[in-house]
């Protein structure tokens, strides 16, 4: 039996509708699958780019001079030279804030050196030398174990080196700041590091 004209268009217009339903579904799972990779691509790209704290290392920690004075009391002098090398893991240069350096013998502070600020560039490390001058140390029953320690030749010092500063990244101001707690064995023989144990963030000693 022929089909009329009138019925083709009724039946047209029937299956249209399913036909743009189905257009539909489509698209919403393409919006679907182009934000999700827009979100993975920012999240991607603040990872990259989110500015990390500085790492922090004591590659060097000489005893330059050491002096004794018995009278009128027993005092101790004590001259060293701390180099610290500051790494930055970022894909940009980083400015960094001074660097303050606590020194200190089995658990007694000894005294602290703040140095200059230090710029760092992407991917690289800056070295930063620090002279460390103690003078009249009279804290008697440390003094006659750092006697007992230079006789040996080897002293343990325990050291917290601090290093702060600011990143503007677009509208953000950014803190940053790493802390490095080690634990040093110095040999005064040949002035090198003989052994150290050193924690990011955590202090040995309570200051």
């Amino acid at each position: 039996m022929a089909t009329s004209k009138a019925s083709c268009y009724t039946l047209l217009q029937r299956k249209l509708p399913h036909h743009d339903d189905q257009n539909h579904v489509v698209f919403l799972r393409r919006c679907g699958v182009t934000c999700t990779l827009g979100v993975m691509l920012f999240l991607s790209t603040v990872y990259i780019f989110w500015p990390s704290d500085p790492m922090l290392k004591i590659v060097g920690l000489k005893v330059k001079r050491m002096k004794v004075h018995p009278m009128p009391h027993i005092t101790v002098d004590i001259s060293m030279l701390l180099t610290l090398r500051v790494h930055n893991v970022d894909v940009y240069s980083m400015n960094f804030g001074a660097i303050n350096v606590v020194v200190a013998y089995r658990g007694k502070k000894l005294g602290h050196v703040t140095s200059n600020k230090v710029h760092v560039r992407a991917r690289g490390s800056s070295y930063v030398d620090a002279d460390v001058e103690f003078s009249g140390i009279s804290v008697v029953p440390e003094i006659i174990m750092l006697l007992e320690d230079v006789a040996k030749g080897i002293v343990p010092f325990d050291t917290i080196s601090q290093v702060r500063g600011q990143l503007s990244l677009l509208f953000f101001q950014i803190p940053i700041e790493a802390k490095l707690s080690c634990e040093v064995l110095v040999s005064l023989l040949n002035q090198t590091i003989v052994r150290q144990h050193c924690l990011h963030g955590v202090s040995f000693l309570n200051y």
